[in-house]
């Protein structure tokens, strides 16, 4: 064998080693970002679960707050009627 072609044969080997280096660079880089995109998009899952249960929370307590007004409401129109009865039969 010449000399030329085992450094023709040498430099292909290095020449496709380093395209093997750079492809397996280029994919660990592709497969990291990945899983950061998916940390970033459980996170976001996350943080919108949480804003949901506290809405839930929220909106029931606005529900207490609605029954209890409306007993309220309720006892007043009876005390209402009861003062007007008591005004009608003063008469």
């Amino acid at each position: 064998m010449s000399t030329a072609a085992i450094v023709v044969i040498v430099v292909v080997v290095l020449l496709v080693i380093a395209a093997i280096a750079v492809i397996s660079r280029r994919n660990r880089a592709r497969d990291a970002m990945g899983a950061a995109q998916l940390d970033a998009k459980r996170e976001d899952a996350g943080f919108h679960r949480d804003k949901a249960t506290e809405t839930q929370s929220e909106a029931a307590l606005a529900e207490e707050k609605a029954r209890r007004l409306e007993a309220e409401a309720q006892l007043h129109e009876e005390k209402a009627s009861m003062r007007e009865q008591e005004v009608e039969h003063r008469d």
